[in-house]
């Protein structure tokens, strides 16, 4: 007798039940659709298209320009995932277990103990704050060297205090993770800078007040491996997420807001580190979108929705005749839509070093003022700026396949050194027109310049 199996249609109807129970319970995990926390492992290799990939290996000028940038994908890809995910075994830390109310009150106590308790377990620890919170934090500094892996998973809100006098011992910064490595930051949850009343006095928006520092939202110091995804960042002091002094990170999936008229509000700013990678991320703020200063190396953008801001820049460098070094970053696939500039490199008269071995491809500038710039006589003061001969040394940087429109009358703008000339530029496959009626120019100063294919505006 032959056994008795089920009609093929029943069969198909508990697969697909199975498959909508699945994905059914995925998404109600994600407490913020707009930033969605997936399932699998961001150390998964098998889940990101190679850094490069658009790159062809045997582009001639990319090798010229570029012979080490080509090996940066796969020494980051190893070192990143050399650090496994923490187990399903996990210990699970919940900050309401160590007091925090999120009635308002600061419960800044609560998360140090429950950072605590994470930081010294022998095993991978998760940090879990519960959805449809909010939780009020004075500046805190969560601090390793942890004894195993982390992750800080976020799947409410974290707002800052916004009582000025709650910054006293440190107005430069609100939540600090300092030291730690192999440590994972996510949850489709919202950080909250809080930051409208130091808008209102800072000296930019109200010029009766004095110039003074105020808070980054969040800066992660010293760290490696780090994964910080799925996540919205707003409204922040000052600056909303810096990378300071890391190795080995991937931004992903991160929406940064505020307003277009918030002061000094960068979206992700990048300086001393090493091996970087974002992806993926829509950034509207009063600032540079993505801003990547002195000791940044190996840095890859890509995906990134941009504006309003200032663009995506490289600088400032060189301030108060201070020494500078940037090398190999690479911007791709990148939308710029009512930025005051567009892709941009920015330095002081008087500095040194040098900003090389840079790409930005396939960008889309709309409606830019200054879409494609660099600036070295760079002088954001109200005094006028002394002029000096040393400066920042900027060579081999490529600009290829970039289209859109420009706010202003001049789209290429190359505004470099007479000392120190910049050297080894090259536009390919530039057009750039003008937002109303009428044709861009382009203005080059002391720079080496070469083109290849259709590029418009050209310089005389």
């Amino acid at each position: 007798m032959h056994p008795q199996y089920p009609p093929r249609h029943l069969l198909l109807l508990l697969i697909l039940l199975s498959s909508f129970v699945s994905c059914f319970s995925t998404y109600q995990e994600s407490p913020v659709a707009t930033v969605p926390e997936h399932t699998h492992s961001y150390n998964d290799p098998r889940n990101y298209r190679p850094y490069f990939s658009t790159i062809d290996r045997k582009d001639n000028d990319l090798k010229h320009i570029f012979p080490s940038l080509l090996n940066f994908e796969a020494k980051v890809v190893t070192r990143l995932d050399q650090a496994s995910a923490p187990a399903s075994s996990a210990k699970v830390v919940n900050v309401d277990d160590f007091g925090a109310k999120a009635d308002g009150t600061d419960d800044s106590q609560a998360f140090k103990k429950a950072w605590e308790e994470a930081c010294s377990s022998k095993g991978s620890a998760i940090i879990v704050i519960p959805k449809n919170k909010i939780y009020y934090l004075k500046p805190v500094t969560f601090s390793g060297p942890c004894e195993s892996d982390l992750v800080f998973k976020i799947f409410g809100t974290i707002k800052a205090s916004a009582k000025v006098s709650d910054y006293e011992n440190d107005r430069r910064h609100w939540l600090v993770f300092e030291n730690v490595q192999n440590f994972r930051v996510r949850g489709g949850g919202t950080i909250d800078g809080n930051g409208k009343i130091w808008w209102e006095n800072s000296c930019k928006i109200n010029k009766s007040q004095p110039c003074q520092h105020a808070p980054t939202a969040v800066t992660f110091l010293e760290c490696k491996s780090l994964i910080v995804a799925n996540l919205r960042f707003q409204n922040a002091q000052q600056m909303h997420l810096s990378f300071q002094n890391c190795v080995n990170v991937r931004a992903l999936n991160l929406m940064v807001i505020a307003p277009g008229t918030s002061p000094n509000t960068d979206g992700i700013h990048v300086t001393g580190t090493q091996n970087i990678r974002i992806r993926k991320c829509v950034i509207r703020t009063g600032d540079d979108c993505i801003s990547i200063v002195s000791g940044s190396k190996n840095v890859e953008a890509t995906d990134i929705t941009c504006g309003p801001g200032h663009g995506i820049s490289i600088g400032s460098l060189g301030a108060d005749n201070s020494g500078a070094e940037v090398s190999n970053v690479f911007v791709n696939r990148a939308t710029l839509s009512g930025t005051t500039n567009g892709v941009r490199i920015k330095t002081w008269q008087g500095g040194s070093g040098y900003a090389r071995n840079i790409v930005f491809q396939n960008v889309v500038m709309r409606n830019v003022t200054n879409p494609i710039i660099i600036d070295q006589n760079y002088c954001d003061q109200d005094s006028p700026c002394e002029e000096q001969t040393s400066a920042v040394q900027i060579s081999n940087v490529m600009y290829r396949n970039i289209k859109g429109t420009s706010a202003s009358d001049v789209a290429v703008n190359f505004d470099c050194s007479k000392n120190i000339p910049c050297r080894g530029i090259l536009l390919q496959d530039v057009n750039i027109a003008l937002q109303e009626n009428g044709k861009p120019e382009a203005s080059c100063a002391n720079v080496n310049l070469r083109k290849k294919g259709e590029v418009f505006p050209q310089c005389s």
